[in-house]
């Protein structure tokens, strides 16, 4: 793969991309390069959000380079402020320790162990602080802040934020980027990945190299994942998490419940299929395909196509009765009309209820919004609109169910 192919592979699903040119140059030159992913441990549990930068990761790994795995266990204690309305909560080293610990092995279920350096910002933070102070020298960090002004620091969103409403920002967190900055500079970092909340602190680290003589590290930025509910990004705050860990049908159970237009993102961030390609399958197809994909990578091949076995006995047959009743539908019906045609809710009130409720599926899969039903046809369009909004695309046959007693399947009228 050319230099300039390599770098429009890489520019997928990025948000940020600030020194594409010089990343290609690099490229040209044939450089092994180090590619730095930065993780504060401060919860002992990974999830696909941060996947979507770990993946990005081993696309650069897959091309030849190194990914060094940064665990911030030093910054960790100082709390990043990045994206949050107050002071994060300082932990104290042993639970950051512990954290860390984990980190490492769920790491592993994406980056390739022989490609990637595990490093600890501890290495040279303390020695850059003054905690390695010897012989009456200054500390690095006093030289590092002369070039560093206070203006520079508080041009972030989130601390123009917190200043406007009158929230206390401390010294710590004030400092936080420039200890990030300056482990590029001790790792000589070609690129440094991160979410798209991390741009002002990687490009500090840009700045920061350039200072100390080096190259300037290229930045990518990456959405932040919104996590199964599909509004949110994914957390474990929220409950509408993914984790790394988790058992393979949990995980492709769990894939199957995101929103259809929430599955585009994941496969673009998470994957390297085709997107076109995967919008020209029914999405029930897309999303079973995903799901596999997703289980297989964090287990196994065997481990996926025994959670899809396990995912259609549940939802595809067993809990279907034998004299299921036909519905003929009309193209361009709300999905609410259809529930009460159909003999499931009483009144379109209770009927869309339902539906807010999340107790109407499809095929299994949760339904939360009152569409229009659409039958697709071949080829497969998933972009079919019925007064100005989006249809659900369905599948001559498929089966709709109303909380846990009620089914029928529909057919074309």
């Amino acid at each position: 793969m050319n230099a300039e192919k390599a770098v429009e592979t890489l520019k997928r699903g990025c948000i940020d991309f600030v020194g594409a040119e010089e990343l290609e140059k690099k490229l040209v030159s044939g450089k092994t390069l180090r590619v730095k992913l930065g993780a504060d441990p401060t919860r002992p549990d990974l999830h696909l959000g941060h996947g979507v930068a770990l993946s990005k990761m081993r696309e650069f790994q897959d091309m030849g380079h190194t990914g060094i795995l940064l665990i911030g266990d030093f910054t960790a204690c100082v709390g990043d402020p990045s994206g949050r309305d107050c002071t994060r909560p300082v932990l104290s080293m042993q639970t950051v320790r512990e954290n860390a610990e984990t980190y490492k092995a769920q790491a592993f279920k994406i980056l390739d162990p022989a490609r990637t350096e595990i490093r600890c910002n501890s290495e040279w933070l303390g020695e850059f602080t003054g905690s390695g102070l010897c012989g009456g020298a200054a500390p690095e960090l006093l030289n590092a802040l002369k070039r560093i002004t206070l203006s520079r620091l508080t041009e972030r969103d989130d601390f123009k934020q917190r200043i406007a409403k009158g929230c206390p920002i401390t010294m710590l967190e004030l400092l936080y980027s420039v200890f990030q900055g300056y482990d590029s500079v001790a790792l000589k970092a070609d690129v440094e990945l991160g979410g798209s909340d991390q741009i002002f602190n990687l490009l500090v680290g840009r700045d920061m190299q350039k200072d100390y003589g080096q190259e300037p590290q290229a930045v990518m930025t990456m959405p932040l994942l919104p996590g199964t509910d599909g509004m949110r990004k994914m957390s474990k705050s929220y409950g509408n998490y993914i984790g790394l860990t988790e058992a393979p049908s949990e995980i492709f159970g769990k894939v199957m419940s995101i929103p259809d237009q929430t599955m585009w993102q994941y496969y673009e961030l998470l994957t390297r299929e085709d997107i076109a390609a995967v919008k020209a399958m029914h999405p029930m197809a897309a999303k079973k395909k995903l799901a596999g994909i997703l289980t297989a990578r964090l287990h196994s091949a065997e481990a996926a196509a025994e959670a899809l076995s396990g995912f259609e006995k549940q939802f595809s047959r067993r809990e279907l009765p034998q004299d299921m009743p036909q519905l003929a539908v009309n193209d361009g019906t709300r999905l609410s009309r259809i529930l009460v045609d159909g003999g499931m809710a009483p009144s379109m009130n209770q009927a869309r209820q339902l539906i807010s409720q999340g107790a109407v599926r499809l095929d299994g899969e949760k339904l939360g919004k009152d569409q229009y039903i659409v039958f697709h046809s071949l080829p497969y369009s998933p972009d079919v609109r019925v007064g100005g909004e989006a249809a659900l695309l369905v599948s001559p046959g498929a089966v709709l169910q109303a909380g846990s007693r009620r089914f029928c399947r529909l057919v074309r009228g």
